[in-house]
């Protein structure tokens, strides 16, 4: 990964204006299904299900959901100008009411994502982010879920693959644009009710930026770092995008020795190097990177 992105970079209650309850599924869309599933599986997630019509998996592991969308019509709308590498297109939250949630944040001034179910799909709503990648609203998580309609199990796997080294979603890191910390800030607060930390807080062993606390706290809570750009850089990014999965682990050095008999590189050397406090892996297929937070909550 080259050097020049890493060159980028008492908490109280929030109120919980949607009932949030964590993270549902991160999306990656891509053009290499098979390759981005391979990185998956070294980092313990397994595939459980097939969609319907299209050509989407659904990876899972302990209460994680990974999909990865390789449907030419998701292709051409969010993959137009890169270079076909994978990116994180979408993010869904838990929320108690979806539809009232989706209400909310297009009276906030949320852009709207245009639905395009097929015939015995769900529409599950949602709003534009940062980069063209979309922000949905999920309240089917428990007994019934989103997955149950428009997926089908694979033959012979274990729908519920437990957790490698106890990892579980920890945080989202978003880079964006020069000087749009504040705007971005307002955006997740007013629409769900995130709070921004004090900015001497930190997590992992890259602690540039802003850390966002995701509004329902405990068990489920999750972070969102925003990331400028390095005026200092050679290369001088203004791309908004989800760059990258925080996981959280009560241990960094005994998941990543674990990952790595996996076949995961970890950066390990200066200044990027693996400690208690965090790890991060080597970019692979020029695009997905993961990070690892010491978290003790689970």
């Amino acid at each position: 990964m080259p050097v020049a992105v890493f060159d980028r970079e008492a908490l109280g209650e929030a109120p919980n204006p949607l009932g949030m309850d964590g993270i549902e599924y991160v999306e990656y869309s891509t053009k290499q299904p098979q390759a981005l599933g391979q990185v998956l599986e070294a980092m313990g997630f397994k595939a459980v299900a097939r969609h319907r019509s299209r050509e989407v998996l659904l990876y899972r592991q302990g209460g994680m959901n990974v999909v990865v969308n390789a449907h030419a019509g998701v292709l051409r709308s969010t993959l137009a100008t890169d270079d076909g590498a994978p990116r994180i297109s979408a993010l869904a939250f838990r929320v108690r009411d979806a539809r009232a949630a989706h209400e909310r944040a297009l009276a906030l001034g949320a852009w709207e994502v245009a639905m395009h179910a097929h015939v015995m799909e769900l529409n599950i709503p949602g709003i534009h982010g940062p980069g063209g990648a979309h922000i949905y609203f999920v309240d089917r998580y428990r007994d019934f879920s989103i997955y149950s309609v428009d997926f089908t199990p694979i033959p012979g796997a274990d729908p519920q693959p437990e957790g490698t080294a106890g990892l579980h979603w920890f945080g989202i890191v978003q880079y964006i644009g020069s000087e749009r910390t504040d705007d971005w800030v307002e955006f997740y607060h007013r629409l769900f009710g995130f709070v921004r930390l004090p900015q001497d807080t930190s997590f992992g062993i890259l602690p540039k930026g802003t850390l966002l606390q995701s509004p329902q706290g405990g068990a489920t809570g999750f972070y969102l770092q925003l990331i400028e750009p390095d005026r200092a850089t050679v290369v001088y990014d203004e791309q908004e995008l989800f760059h990258r999965i925080g996981f959280g682990t009560p241990d960094v050095p005994a998941a990543v020795a674990v990952l790595r008999g996996a076949g995961v590189d970890f950066i390990d050397t200066p200044p990027v190097r693996v400690t208690e406090r965090g790890a991060i892996t080597r970019n692979a297929l020029r695009s997905v990177v993961f990070e690892l937070v010491h978290d003790p909550r689970r």
